[in-house]
């Protein structure tokens, strides 16, 4: 069955490529993988090193993350931030939207379970849901989300070149042609839960979100409607960026002995995105915008990176010390830094459920 999406001409002009990850929405995606007995071999011991660390309240939290199916859209916002905002977020969701959620998703899936009824109004449950997502964070995302990250910024190159050579017609052609297909001024979907659907954008625009768990095409209903998608299933990136889950890596481990890890992970991501603001540094980093402007401030006192002050944006560049320090962190000659461009996230405010 298909899910065609029509586009209008405003839609097609609102059509981009999100900016940077979307750490809640990705944990969604990882959760399913995790429950999926069809998702790659590649992610055999991923898959068993994070069900033995899974708490209590996680496990709760999971059976509300079906492998297929709706689930409830408070859970997973398709919004860009540091992961610890986005949690205190989700604990702060007003309880009407929590039950609002929670009977759609019952609509579609009659086998949520008894205790999800309760959710609403029980705290200490709503507490145990907010702290298993935590812990599902913990042991799926966060020990590789700086080769994630760097996975996905590949990918968002790859699409803008696609747009700038070829416009919206080649980006919505090849981003994920074995489950999308652009019959303009349509986009048809195949979606393996037999949903038969038109969708139409009016307008609102379209946002495309790579996706390191995805493993097909996800709708998610929201202003404006995203599809996530594999990030660099094209062919022509695979070689772009390896995907190795390997807890705590670190790209160059004595500049990170010198500088600490988390200035180490900011200096790489200027180096990456170059120009990139505090706000996009914050987001693309997955720390919160203050301690983004702390570290850069460091860095620029140091020398390793310059800053200019653009209308209420403060952009920033590596400087050439910068370069020779990522460059020979042990003061051997290595290979130079390629810049690979920027990734996506724009903020969307999701209402009610996720069609997945």
């Amino acid at each position: 069955m298909v899910y065609r999406i029509h586009f209008t001409v405003q839609d097609l002009a609102r059509t981009r490529v999100s900016e940077a990850p979307m750490p809640l929405h990705e944990l969604e995606l990882a959760a399913r993988s995790l429950q999926s007995r069809s998702q790659p071999a590649h992610l055999g011991a991923w898959r068993h090193r994070a069900r033995a660390q899974l708490s209590a309240q996680a496990r709760m939290t999971l059976a509300l993350m079906p492998a297929v199916g709706c689930s409830p859209g408070f859970l997973s916002p398709t919004k860009v931030g540091a992961i610890e905002e986005l949690l205190e977020q989700v604990r702060s969701t007003p309880r009407e939207r929590v039950r609002t959620d929670l009977l759609e998703v019952a609509h579609h899936r009659p086998s949520l379970p008894e205790w999800s009824r309760r959710l609403a109004d029980d705290a200490s449950l709503f507490t145990d849901i907010c702290t298993g997502l935590s812990h599902l964070h913990a042991c799926l995302l966060a020990p590789h989300w700086a080769q994630f990250t760097e996975h996905l910024a590949a990918d968002r190159t790859l699409r803008l070149q696609q747009l700038l050579t070829g416009g919206v017609e080649q980006l919505l052609t090849k981003a994920n042609p074995q489950w999308m297909r652009w019959n303009p001024p349509v986009l048809e979907i195949r979606m393996v839960d037999g949903a038969d659907h038109d969708l139409h954008l009016d307008g609102e625009g379209f946002l495309l979100i790579p996706s390191m768990f995805c493993a097909r095409a996800i709708v998610t209903h929201g202003r404006p409607v995203s599809v996530s998608y594999p990030a660099c299933a094209d062919q022509s990136l695979r070689g772009h960026t390896a995907l190795a889950f390997m807890p705590g890596h670190v790209t160059s481990p004595s500049v990170s002995t010198l500088l600490g890890r988390t200035r180490t992970l900011v200096l790489t991501t200027i180096a990456k995105h170059q120009g990139c603001s505090t706000k996009e540094l914050a987001a693309r980093a997955g720390i919160a915008p203050a301690s983004a402007s702390e570290h850069a401030t460091i860095l620029r006192e140091a020398g390793l990176i310059r800053s200019l002050r653009q209308r209420n944006s403060v952009l920033h560049s590596l400087t050439p010390l910068g370069l020779a320090l990522l460059n020979n962190p042990s003061g051997s000659r290595a290979p130079q830094l390629d810049s690979v461009g920027d990734l996506g996230g724009v903020e969307i405010n999701c209402q009610g459920f996720a069609r997945r």
